[in-house]
């Protein structure tokens, strides 16, 4: 229990008595009594307040949510008295919040409610632990803070907000608004799909000449891209991934990438499966169906990458072992000159069975310092050991397109399209 600024205002009061009394204007003991006067009335007042029972506060929020989005969590109070309080919710820290503290009057048997706006700020489980409350006493001369309502906890998954969006249209216009360039088919797909009546512009090896002598009319066999296929999704949890751009890590990018390339691979009928390594490791093995996307995002929601380097070549080990089935293997990473050899030599034990695509992220403060202009020794330095770091990059790179490795080399922000598209050229191509 704290004194509250009516405490000092009638302690200033009492002062001002004592100064009346020293200039002999009063006797002391009007200034004895006035004392023991408010010492009692803040004691009675104290003692009031400590017999308030504490409102009932219940909490109203999803079990659930993406990070980086703002929510409105609802508060509702409940007392059996006559109450005024400021309101704290005891939120995890770091979160931005907007509309608290409140400042409420209670009255005694109704329920009233309070909204205010939270963003979640990192994937994980998070933690509310309660209320804080601060009330006030009758006369106001004190306050206590008291933690009321249950403790909370809520899981953060990775930005599943696009993926919500999405759903809303068809694969290829999904894959149109995460900005993938869609490039034709280059022949036809393998997987019979429907007879059809025959269109002007068919080819002729698609007319089914059996079920056009029995229709009486042109008859034309329908085919659609192969289904039933593997996609893996293998992103790096080392300490290249640690990286932040755009208020995100280079980590989140890519988690939020795979799961806008997993998404779309489930709406075709793909298998998805998911292979976090190099820091904490997580194993989803693939699945069908849109269900599978909700295995993938709480296997993913607490994932963290750490500080420590990536053993490629014990990646590709435990991925080999763990699915021996062909398939597409998309690993997100960020490659360095120096792991040019190990990461090779990775690739080309994944080779023996599935078909990679390794997508490296690529700084972007690195572009703008190119960009720059060099107007001092030091500019002219910078730009010259960039050029030089991206040379060294851009021979990685090639050193893995030789060994006839699919390579992507994007922003953060420009990786799901890059993956949709490398993705669905597989598809279209047909090289699975």
């Amino acid at each position: 229990m704290r004194p509250a600024p009516a405490l000092m205002v009638v302690l200033a009061a009492w002062a001002a008595v004592g100064a009346w009394v020293l200039a002999g204007r009063a006797p002391w003991a009007a200034w004895w009594w006035t004392g023991a006067a408010l010492a009692v009335l803040a004691a009675f007042d104290g003692l009031r307040l400590r017999r308030q029972p504490t409102p009932q506060v219940e909490r109203a929020l999803p079990d659930a949510l993406p990070v980086g989005h703002s929510r409105d969590v609802e508060l509702q109070f409940t007392s059996t008295r006559r109450q005024h309080l400021e309101v704290f919710d005891l939120h995890p820290v770091g979160w931005p919040v907007q509309g608290l503290p409140q400042r409420l009057r209670l009255a005694p048997g109704e329920a009233t409610t309070i909204r205010y706006r939270l963003t979640a700020a990192a994937r994980g489980l998070a933690e509310f632990p309660g209320t804080q409350l601060r009330l006030r006493s009758p006369l106001r001369l004190w306050t206590q803070s008291r933690i009321a309502g249950a403790p909370r906890q809520v899981r953060v998954y990775p930005d599943f907000a696009p993926l919500a969006r999405l759903a809303l249209f068809s694969a290829e216009q999904a894959s149109r608004l995460v900005g993938a360039h869609l490039r034709r088919r280059r022949g036809e797909g393998t997987d019979f799909q429907q007879m059809r009546e025959y269109r002007v512009g068919d080819s002729l090896r698609r007319i089914d000449w059996k079920a056009t002598a029995r229709a009486r009319k042109l008859v034309s066999r329908e085919y659609q891209e192969e289904r039933n296929q593997q996609l893996l999704l293998v992103v790096d949890t080392g300490r290249r991934m640690l990286a932040s751009e755009g208020g995100l890590s280079h980590f989140d990018h890519a988690l939020n990438a795979a799961l806008v390339v997993g998404w779309l691979g489930l709406r075709q009928g793909d298998a998805v499966g998911l292979l976090a390594g190099g820091g904490p490791e997580r194993w989803v093995p693939p699945k069908r169906g849109m269900g599978a996307l909700d295995g993938l995002l709480r296997a993913s929601y607490d994932l963290d990458p750490a500080p420590v380097a990536t053993d490629y070549l014990a990646l590709a080990t435990r991925l080999a072992r763990q699915h021996p089935r062909r398939a597409l293997v998309m690993l997100v990473t960020n490659v360095r000159d120096e792991d040019s050899e190990e990461l090779l030599a990775a690739v080309r034990l994944l080779q023996r069975r599935h078909l990679v695509c390794v997508a490296s992220l690529r700084e972007q403060v690195l572009d703008a310092v190119l960009d720059a202009p060099v107007a001092t020794l030091d500019d002219a330095i910078d730009a010259g050991a960039v050029a030089h770091y991206l040379a060294q990059r851009a021979a990685a790179h090639d050193a893995l397109r030789q060994h006839r490795v699919m390579t992507v080399d994007v922003a953060p922000a420009d990786l799901p399209a890059a993956l949709v598209e490398r993705y669905l050229a597989v598809k279209r191509d047909g090289l699975l």
